[in-house]
């Protein structure tokens, strides 16, 4: 029998994939929006989380969106840049036991039509200035958001993002709204 050593990164890769595995969880809360005790939903909170992330990527919690056949959607980060543009950053989840497509997240505007399956129909809502901020889109009409969310494997996650324009200085909370999802409350952090 041979017994080889570990390097350091054999131990690091080991010790991070324990730290994955105890932070996953499961939840029946299907159809729930949740968010961290700083930012509440309209359907229900929860407590901060965190979620597997690529490195140089945020774990905090903003909001946590479940919809229907186990497709679960995270919102980690919203954040106005100098431009005059508010990027939300997340990651998507399949829950559920069959393949998923984001095409009823395109949206009903005819003009992101060509984004295919994404993220083109997110709104942010500003209630208090009765405003609606609709994903940016190139000269192509191809939105500012992900696209080719196709085949998203059961017990698969992937990252996402989507530009809007911001609303004023003076507002941070906003709704981040997504077709088929429940509506979640998010801040926006000054990037």
């Amino acid at each position: 029998m041979r017994i080889q050593k570990q390097g350091p990164a054999a131990i690091a890769v080991t010790v991070a994939l324990a730290a994955v595995l105890v932070g996953c969880g499961g939840g029946g809360d299907e159809g729930k929006a949740t968010a961290s005790p700083s930012v509440k939903t309209s359907a229900s909170s929860g407590s901060e989380k965190s979620t597997p992330a690529s490195p140089g990527e945020s774990t905090q919690v903003l909001a946590q969106m479940k919809g229907e056949k186990g497709i679960t959607v995270t919102v980690n980060e919203a954040s106005r840049d100098s431009g005059g543009f508010v990027t939300v950053k997340g990651a998507i989840t399949n829950n559920g036991a069959d393949s998923f497509n984001a095409t009823n997240w395109i949206g009903q505007e005819l003009a992101v039509a060509k984004s295919g399956a994404s993220v083109a129909g997110a709104v942010l809502v500003d209630a208090v200035g009765k405003k609606r901020y609709y994903v940016l889109r190139d000269t192509d009409g191809i939105c500012l958001c992900t696209t080719k969310l196709i085949g998203i494997r059961p017990e698969e996650t992937r990252p996402f993002f989507a530009q809007f324009p911001a609303p004023p200085e003076g507002t941070t909370e906003v709704e981040f709204q997504l077709p088929t999802m429940p509506p979640a409350k998010i801040t926006i952090s000054e990037g």
